[in-house]
C-alpha cells in the first residue's frame, strides 16, 4: 500500500465541494463533523449556488444528522465570509475540482478528487430516489472513514 502524501495527511480543516453545495458536499460535511465533532473544522461549498435538496435532508435525518439548516454557498461567498483557510479541499464533482484547482494556485491547500455520483437526476418513485441518495451517502461515509481513520485513531 502506498504511503499517504506527507502534507495534508492529518488536516485540521477540510472543505468539501461539489457543483451546487446542495447534496453531496453538505452530506460529506455532516458525516465528517459527526465523526470528529471537536477535532476538525469542516465546511462545504459549491462551484455554483444551489438550493438545499429535500432528499439529502431526508437521508441524513435517517442517520440522525440534521442538515435542514444548511445554506448552500459558493467558494466566493465562503471566501468573502471567512476566507478559504483549509488544509484540504475534497472535491466531489468535476466542476468543483476545476474551481478548487484554480483557487489553490494562490492557496496552500491540498486538493483531493473523489468522483461522486450526483443523485439528483434519478428517475422513478420516491423510494427509488431515496435509494440513490442513500447510496451516495454510503459511498461518502466509506471514503471519509478510509481517509480520516488515522486522524481518529490518534485523538480518540
Amino acid at each position: 500500500m502506498a504511503a499517504a502524501p506527507p502534507r495534508a495527511r492529518d488536516p485540521q480543516s477540510v472543505l468539501f465541494a461539489c457543483a451546487l453545495n446542495s447534496v453531496r458536499s453538505p452530506m460529506a460535511e455532516s458525516l465528517l463533523q459527526h465523526m470528529f465533532p471537536h477535532g476538525l473544522y469542516v465546511k462545504s461549498a459549491g462551484a455554483r449556488k444551489g438550493e438545499l435538496d429535500s432528499f439529502a435532508v431526508a437521508v441524513m435525518a435517517e442517520l440522525g444528522q440534521d442538515i435542514s439548516t444548511h445554506k448552500p454557498q459558493t467558494f466566493e461567498e465562503l471566501e468573502d465570509w471567512e476566507g478559504l483557510n483549509f488544509d484540504l479541499i475534497i472535491t466531489l464533482s468535476p466542476e468543483a475540482h476545476h474551481k478548487a484547482l484554480e483557487l489553490t494556485r494562490t492557496l496552500a491547500a491540498d486538493v483531493e478528487y473523489w468522483p461522486t455520483h450526483d443523485p439528483t437526476g434519478t428517475e422513478g418513485s420516491r423510494d427509488q430516489k431515496l435509494a440513490a441518495y442513500r447510496e451516495v451517502c454510503d459511498q461518502l461515509l466509506l471514503r471519509i472513514r478510509k481517509r480520516f481513520a488515522k486522524a481518529g485513531a490518534a485523538s480518540g
